[in-house]
């Protein structure tokens, strides 16, 4: 029998993504789906009355064990080493969604295992419920958010965690963090361009978005320009009139002849007898360069005066966001230490 090599242009040609120069990062996506039913079948649903059993539970353990399995039912996924699987429902009088978060530690995303994961927990709820119901849909399965690498995170347009609060996407299941409960802070940014209106500061209102986020109270907000003696002149009245336990300065942390808030800084704490914290800084830098390796240009630095902690995180908002998601329990358990407190 003789036998034809298939033509170029007919060939599959189908690749898994060579992912082997990428960095591992903390990864996290959600995804939801809808299960509809009649309000007595999804009554029994949530009563977990069903004939077959709780399909509440088992729905639970059939949407981890999908996100396990996402690479053996899709050929060109990468088999990833899930650090968690967690499935939840939400009910309405009509429908039941279900959830799916799925994390790893790795260098590609998560998002289809979220999705495989919420796909196997609404197919387990509807093969435990046909049997009383055969009127059942599921549908609406999008990824609702998802979370590390280079893109940092990204959210669905349409994703029912969004909560209407401006422009500032929340999760709806996730109450407002306690980290910094009750802790008065001060936000300076550092910018020629944006003091001279050239430019809109970002960085300065997504550190305060963040710390007002955590529970901390904003006590002073200040615009100014790359300036040593301006910066040195107003952080030295805000400890003097009314300090805070938290500055942070965004911007001037680069490489350019106009960047000088470390420098700054390092001059107050020589004034004022503090002293430095380099772990801090270090951990900004560490946690930025799984981002982008330009985070080890950063010359972040961290100074405790008096009570007051100040930190200097770079101009970028996004940077700003993951720094301050880096070191958020270092802020609190480092000024637990400067007032006296003891180590856990």
């Amino acid at each position: 029998m003789e036998t034809h090599g298939t033509s170029p242009a007919s060939a599959a040609n189908f690749r898994m993504i060579d992912i082997a120069e990428k960095k591992d990062t903390v990864r996290r996506a959600v995804a939801s789906g809808v299960f509809s039913a009649h309000r007595d079948t999804l009554a029994r649903i949530r009563d977990r009355t069903l004939p077959k059993g709780d399909a509440l539970a088992l729905a639970e353990v059939a949407g981890i064990q999908g996100a396990k399995r996402t690479s053996d039912l899709l050929p060109l996924c990468h088999p990833l080493s899930l650090t968690s699987v967690r499935v939840w429902t939400e009910f309405s009088e009509v429908a039941l969604r279900v959830f799916c978060e799925a994390k790893t530690i790795g260098k590609t995303g998560v998002e289809m295992e979220a999705l495989c994961g919420v796909s196997a927990a609404l197919l387990c709820i509807y093969d435990l419920t046909k049997g009383i119901d055969p009127v059942l849909k599921i549908g609406n399965i999008l990824l609702e958010t998802k979370e590390g690498g280079k893109s940092g995170t990204w959210m669905h347009p349409e994703s029912t965690l969004l909560k209407n609060t401006g422009d500032k996407p929340q999760e709806k299941s996730q109450k407002k963090s306690m980290l910094l409960n009750g802790l008065n802070a001060a936000v300076i940014t550092l910018s020629d361009r944006c003091f001279r209106n050239e430019s809109e500061d970002f960085s300065g209102p997504a550190a305060k978005h963040w710390l007002e986020d955590n529970g901390a109270h904003i006590q002073e907000t200040l615009l100014l320009p790359d300036d040593s003696l301006r910066l040195q002149n107003e952080i030295t009245r805000v400890l003097n009139e009314n300090p805070p336990s938290l500055i942070l300065t965004t911007g001037g942390t680069g490489l350019s002849p106009r960047d000088i808030t470390p420098e700054t800084l390092l001059n107050l704490c020589r004034e004022f007898h503090g002293r430095e914290i380099p772990g801090i800084g270090e951990c900004l830098r560490q946690s930025g360069s799984q981002y982008t390796d330009h985070a080890w240009l950063s010359r972040s630095i961290a100074v405790m005066i008096q009570n007051t902690l100040i930190v200097c995180l770079p101009g970028n908002p996004k940077a700003v966001r993951e720094g301050l998601e880096a070191i958020g329990k270092l802020i609190r358990h480092s000024l637990h230490i400067a007032n006296g407190g003891s180590h856990p």
